[in-house]
């Protein structure tokens, strides 16, 4: 994962910011901890985004691009994978870990790992979006297979075990977020590189084959063809892409 994000993390932070109603969801979830007061791991934390404001937080990350572009003031870094924490047993209230699962090498060391130095552990993940019907599909099909490498939900809830709440997270149409599935309503916002380099889905694809379906996407835009096929989404505010959060 390191070495990966080295190289396609770059420019990561301008378009890799926290939605406030997702950070909500997240900082809900951390307080609801029996001992909210301690402090908070953050693994797979990137450059900063979910850290929760008023207590303690490390953040763990392997990828030196990454820290980099951490802002001034964020929380102190280990730098460390998930699957071996530099951290004693029950160091701390709460383990975070924010749309990075689907990196790991091992699932099951990491979410052993994460039972093993906080009290509560706190995840948001998603099912593969080969699962569920995402137009983007239909100009990038190669996006199915490499994305269906990730875990599913039900593979993480048994990786963690104890799992008390599983909350359906849906993705608003103005989402600050840009992860893959932020842009539905927007679909515009594809179009632009530094917007892709920042979609791990994406950036590790063949440039070649997500440029042709780039320029399908655009063609369909400029023809109108999009906005008559997907009609039914322009007046939704959220939508369910199978984004979930994981709490135990």
């Amino acid at each position: 994962m390191a070495q990966r994000y080295d190289t396609i993390g770059r420019g990561y932070a301008a378009h890799r910011r926290a939605d406030p109603r997702l950070e909500r969801r997240i900082v809900d979830a951390i307080s609801s901890a029996p001992r909210p007061g301690r402090s908070v791991v953050n693994v797979g934390a990137g450059a900063g985004s979910y850290e929760p404001h008023g207590l303690p937080v490390i953040a763990v990350e392997p990828s030196a691009e990454m820290v980099a572009q951490r802002p001034a003031g964020s929380a102190p870094v280990v730098r460390a994978v998930a699957e071996q924490l530099p951290i004693a047993d029950g160091a701390f209230g709460v383990a975070l870990a924010v749309l990075t699962v689907h990196h790991w090498t091992d699932l099951a060391a990491g979410c052993a790992e994460l039972r093993r130095v906080a009290a509560r552990v706190v995840v948001l993940t998603f099912e593969p979006i080969a699962s569920h019907d995402f137009w983007l599909l239909d100009y990038i099909p190669e996006i199915g297979p490499l994305d269906s490498s990730a875990p599913s939900v039900a593979e993480v809830i048994e990786a963690l075990g104890d799992v008390e709440a599983v909350e359906t997270v849906p993705v608003p149409h103005d989402c600050r977020d840009g992860f893959l599935g932020a842009f539905w309503r927007r679909p515009d916002r594809y179009l632009d590189p530094a917007t892709r380099a920042g979609i791990s889905g994406l950036a590790r694809l063949d440039p070649l084959v997500v440029e042709r379906g780039i320029d399908r996407l655009r063609a369909d835009l400029e023809s109108g063809a999009w906005s008559e096929r997907h009609a039914d989404l322009l007046d939704r505010d959220e939508i369910d892409l199978g984004y979930r959060l994981l709490v135990g």
